[in-house]
């Protein structure tokens, strides 16, 4: 393979343009010449790409509203963790040794279960619905994940306030669920507002918005608002990383306010 074949497939491969391309002989001069053209078309593609998605209301209402999401599930999975152990130290204790378990055992396999089975439930529902909605109301797309990002907030704050761990962890299985309910639907409404030619390139964009909120300041937002109330503020480690993930729960509005507002928008931008 070329050193111009291979500049060219890295750089779609990055851009998770859907085509593979053929690996081309070196021609030299000539191919190099080749390799810098086909760049510039490329380039071409992707900036249309981004123009058109630019254009379209929907997929940035849509993109900020999951990258919301994103930010309260992976801001509030380590700190869950933590809330449990500072807050219901002596009944998971109690607990795990009923199966034998120590309490980081006992409630990591709880989470994982519960999270893990709820969440794939909460994915499989909200393309159901979505689907089943949608074929009569196309606002169906975006009214679920709204309705299911406002229900998930009360659901969460009831979860970590409630005065036993046993019933907190009962009550985070439909907040999962819940909390899983967008995915399929925005990854829908994101495919079907473009052309078929761009929607590897619009999943990429998706993805990217997605990970650099939710995946790269969910974690940190959650872990320095509970050190502002721990320290600062001085509610003390407990009570620090309570209120933090009620604030990061009380996001689920905003995410809300987004789906919601993409209903006057999504008619007008689907493609197929």
């Amino acid at each position: 393979m070329s050193q111009c074949t291979f500049h060219l497939r890295f750089s779609r491969l990055f851009a998770a343009v859907h085509r593979l391309h053929r690996a081309r002989p070196h021609r030299g001069a000539e191919g190099f010449a080749e390799c810098a053209d086909d760049r510039i078309g490329f380039n071409g593609r992707f900036g249309a790409a981004l123009a058109v998605l630019m254009a379209k209301k929907t997929f940035w209402l849509v993109a900020l509203a999951a990258a919301i999401k994103a930010f309260i599930g992976y801001g509030q999975a380590p700190f869950t963790a933590s809330f449990f152990f500072r807050n219901h130290t002596a009944e998971l204790a109690s607990l795990a040794s009923l199966f034998g378990l120590k309490s980081a055992g006992f409630l990591g396999l709880s989470l994982g279960l519960m999270g893990g089975t709820a969440g794939v439930v909460g994915a499989w529902l909200g393309g159901v619905i979505a689907d089943r909605y949608g074929s009569r109301d196309i606002r169906a797309y975006v009214i679920a994940p709204a309705i299911a990002s406002l229900l998930a907030v009360p659901a969460y704050i009831a979860a970590i306030n409630l005065p036993g761990a046993v019933p907190a962890l009962i009550l985070l299985v439909p907040y999962y669920l819940l909390g899983a309910l967008w995915y399929g639907p925005v990854y829908a409404t994101a495919q079907s507002i473009v052309d078929p030619a761009m929607r590897a390139t619009t999943a990429a964009v998706l993805l990217f918005i997605i990970n650099l909120i939710g995946l790269g300041l969910g974690p940190l937002g959650v872990g320095l608002l509970s050190d502002l109330f721990a320290g600062p503020l001085g509610m003390g480690p407990a009570e620090g990383v309570r209120w933090a993930l009620v604030v990061s729960a009380l996001m689920g509005v905003v995410s809300f306010g987004l789906f919601w507002r993409a209903r006057r928008t999504i008619a007008a931008d689907m493609v197929s």
